[in-house]
């Protein structure tokens, strides 16, 4: 089994937090104006939506290597809806676009491997379980 672990604190003298993990950050806040957010950085549905984006991106360039593809752009929007109270994330839509150096690579067979093997969505469609629990300061 492999873990990952991030990390967040709040932001002195802001409502903001600061996420990391490794070498990496990225700023989470409210938009400007809604409970205290100053729109320092993302929220969490445009995080949801960069997770599962991101991780498909990362999974056509895998898979491009595994199948010997050189690949000339990738491009990937996420919109993801929400409803209800709690809000809640209620579906993604995923539109790919991939070119490839070859114009006779298999693009569609790569975008469906991709597809199957990218970690953020398949757990979300699995439904991941999440526990929270109260930690010492």
């Amino acid at each position: 089994m492999t873990t990952m672990t991030v990390k967040l604190r709040g932001i002195p003298d802001t409502e903001a937090s600061i996420g990391w993990a490794g070498g990496h950050s990225v700023v989470v806040d409210r938009p400007a104006g809604k409970a205290g957010g100053q729109g320092l950085g993302f929220n969490g549905g445009q995080l949801l939506g960069l997770a599962i984006g991101g991780c498909l991106c990362n999974d056509l360039h895998y898979v491009a290597h595994a199948m010997g593809i050189r690949l000339a752009s990738v491009a990937v929007d996420v919109t993801v809806a929400f409803d209800g109270e709690p809000l809640l994330a209620t579906a993604a839509e995923v539109r790919v676009a991939v070119e490839a150096v070859d114009p006779d690579a298999d693009i569609a067979e790569l975008i469906r491997r991709a597809e199957a093997t990218s970690t953020v969505s398949n757990s979300i469609v699995r439904g991941v379980p999440v526990r929270v629990s109260a930690r010492d300061p």
